[in-house]
């Protein structure tokens, strides 16, 4: 089966917040298409956040993507900001799988809260996931991804209605086969199942400051569950998620998001 996403391109000068002088300008790229200068700026950015990483590390990490959807801002375009996809195809169960994981994600500390990237995302995977189910109907498609922090674990809940694992209920039997597949595929023995985490054996955790989780910060039932999946996020672990993507599954939130982003009132 293929493994490759098409990336629909974006022009860079495309605004979403226009009114603002730090606006960013977001594009969705092919991997391949990026610049020596683009990776040397990427891993600059990301090495800023993380700790434990080498420019040859992110590079391999890098190759195995497909997509890399870029934020920039500033006269100078430079990369404040970025985001890669890899498309994963199996069948588990008797039923074709498809999913979108996401690999390296940052965003630069002066546009925290910005909504930019999760707008590209949201555009880029469900047109493809429209595309999917309309030439396969009875494909199912997933969000696959790894968190390492509590902050992009977060966006689970705020635009997913299921997601897992989940606070509120145990992950289904067949949901959990379909995650063990995916980890497994991906990562091999560096995933332990028992525990849904991933433990890297070339670990880059978030560096001190970066998503620390203070004692006021475990008062959101939300985070001090991820703690409790994740207890060794702090050296790096990450614990392997997963969400049906699908517009009935998503959130109010999801839902006026994926409307924006699309441009529908």
């Amino acid at each position: 089966m293929s493994d490759s996403m098409a990336a629909p391109c974006m022009p860079t000068s495309q605004l979403f917040e226009t009114a603002s002088e730090h606006a960013l300008a977001g594009s969705v790229v092919a991997r391949a298409s990026l610049t020596e200068r683009e990776r040397t700026e990427m891993y600059e950015l990301f090495q800023t956040y993380f700790a434990g990483t080498t420019q040859a590390q992110f590079e391999t990490d890098l190759a195995e993507k497909e997509t890399a959807i870029l934020l920039r801002a500033g006269a100078s375009a430079a990369i404040q900001g970025f985001s890669t996809l890899m498309r994963i195809e199996t069948r588990v169960g008797g039923r074709d799988v498809v999913a979108f994981f996401s690999g390296d994600t940052i965003v630069a500390r002066e546009y925290w809260g910005e909504t930019e990237l999760s707008k590209l995302w949201s555009r880029a995977v469900f047109a493809e996931a429209d595309g999917i189910c309309e030439k396969r109907p009875d494909t199912a498609v997933y969000w696959f991804l790894i968190c390492s922090g509590y902050k992009t674990w977060r966006f689970l809940p705020v635009f997913f209605r299921d997601f897992y694992p989940h606070p509120d209920h145990p992950t289904p039997e067949c949901t959990q086969k379909i995650l063990d597949e995916l980890a497994t595929r991906k990562f091999g023995a560096q995933y332990q199942k028992e525990t849904g985490v991933v433990k890297l054996r070339s670990a880059t955790p978030l560096r001190e400051g970066v998503a620390n989780v203070t004692q006021e910060r475990l008062r959101d039932p939300r985070i001090a569950f991820f703690v409790r999946m994740n207890p060794g996020y702090q050296e790096g672990d990450e614990l392997a998620c997963l969400a049906e993507i699908s517009r009935s599954n998503l959130t109010r939130a999801g839902e006026r998001a994926l409307k924006l982003c699309e441009g529908k009132s």
